[in-house]
């Protein structure tokens, strides 16, 4: 379960972020996860919820979180389309030559503080 991997991760990055600007109290951390990072959304609430009991910054937080789409751009044609739908072949002139472009980050949007 990398879920546990990421919730400590962000923990230590909200305590820097804390620490630099004085804050003593987060209550909301708002995610944006990617729809292909393999990243389970209530694994990681589940954690969570167990590691805030563990840090006193984030005590009385709770976590959110946001879908970032998976987008894939064509080597070839370089047009771009849905990663989930189509997955690595080209929908448009079907070449296997595609990079994922986002859809696999895990990003702090907001963090809400006392």
């Amino acid at each position: 379960m990398h879920e546990l991997g990421i919730v400590v991760h962000i923990s230590k990055t909200l305590e820097e972020l804390a620490q630099e600007n004085n804050i003593t109290d987060i209550r909301r951390v708002t995610l944006q996860i990617g729809k292909v990072s393999g990243i389970v959304p209530e694994y990681l609430v589940d954690c969570w919820k167990y590691y805030r009991k563990k840090v006193p910054l984030i005590e009385n937080s709770s976590l959110e979180y946001e879908w970032i789409e998976a987008i894939t751009i064509c080597n070839e044609c370089e047009k771009t389309y849905d990663t989930i739908q189509y997955g690595r072949k080209c929908p448009y002139c079907k070449s296997e030559h595609t990079v994922l472009l986002q859809g696999n980050e895990c990003l702090i949007k907001q963090i809400e503080a006392e």
